[in-house]
């Protein structure tokens, strides 16, 4: 699970393996859960993840 943002999140489900967070039956715009067997077979972990410090870098501090 990744937050990525609302402006990220199109993107993020252009790629195989993604898709809503959804635990509750009520999508939450911005995060996106990727498949474990996704990652390991494109090998986009680390990208992923910088989509998610990328965000939180521009988030205002609390």
């Amino acid at each position: 699970m990744v937050r990525v943002g609302p402006d990220v999140t199109a993107a993020a489900f252009a790629r195989p393996g993604t898709r809503v967070f959804d635990m509750t039956g009520r999508p939450i715009r911005g995060w996106i859960v990727v498949d474990g067997a996704a990652v390991a077979e494109d090998c986009t972990l680390g990208a992923r993840l910088d989509e998610g410090r990328a965000l939180a870098a521009d988030l205002p501090p609390r």
